[in-house]
């Protein structure tokens, strides 16, 4: 069992809780701690309850909230993450960690940051595949993402929207390239590779708010996915949001 809320998704700050019941994590804290309580609230839980944070790459809207957290909870980051004056555990890409009964297995993205990842995260026969901020994936990443039951996915922007925005080339170029972010039809293409028997649930993350629009993220897809054969009667496509928390996971099943 996984029971997820995906407290904020975006370029303002990021931030997911999860948990098998018992145990409690967090990947990313890009946001205050009065949003963070507002997820907090689904598991009857507080700041200090949570068993772990784990940081995606070291991206302001991922870890600004970090040192909120000094000396509270342990966490995990890959090396380069984070700033020196934080204590936190060294994990590398294809080297677990186990939580609780929560195993977390970390797996390299491609993102201008350093040593960034995405995460598998197994809690009994349950399967979420994290995956966010990266402009492609290679093989041995999807291979581990197979027919997982619910993935956080990212579905950054609309290609068109992106070119015909005011934004300078360079920025255009650094988003669309494989050190930037998935378009929407990317993350569908990748997707429609992973989704399984197992899968339930896909959650679409990381929305620009001036290239992409919730319509053209689920519109485009769903289309993609239909059409390379993804059954969508079966399968849950979701918006996350910005600017308030989404439940999802066994939750929602």
């Amino acid at each position: 069992m996984i029971n997820l809320c995906f407290v904020a998704s975006g370029s303002k700050g990021n931030a997911t809780l999860l948990s098998d019941g018992d145990t409690l994590i967090q990947i990313d804290m890009g946001v205050s701690l009065k949003t963070l309580r507002t997820g907090l609230v689904h598991f009857g839980k507080s700041v200090s309850e949570i068993d772990a944070l784990f940081i995606t790459h070291g991206h302001a809207d991922h870890i600004s909230g970090v040192p909120l957290f000094r000396g509270k909870i342990p966490i995990f980051a890959t090396e380069g993450t984070l700033d020196e004056a934080e204590v936190f555990e060294v994990i590398e890409p294809y080297v677990g960690v186990n939580v609780g009964n929560i195993s977390i297995f970390p797996f390299s993205t491609s993102h201008d940051a350093p040593n960034p990842v995405g995460y598998l995260i197994s809690a009994g026969e349950t399967k979420l595949g994290y995956v966010t901020d990266t402009g492609t994936l290679d093989d041995t990443a999807l291979s581990l993402l197979h027919d997982c039951d619910y993935y956080l996915f990212e579905s950054n922007h609309d290609l068109e929207m992106l070119l015909k925005s005011n934004r300078p080339k360079i920025l255009k170029d650094r988003i669309r390239g494989d050190y930037g972010h998935l378009s929407n039809a990317d993350s569908a293409s990748f997707l429609s590779s992973l989704v399984g028997p197992k899968t339930k649930a896909i959650y679409l993350a990381h929305l620009s708010e001036e290239c992409n629009t919730p319509d053209k993220a689920l519109s485009t897809q769903r289309r993609i996915l239909e059409e390379r054969g993804v059954d969508l009667g079966r399968v849950k496509v979701v918006l996350t949001n910005q600017w308030k928390e989404v439940l999802g996971g066994d939750w929602a099943i």
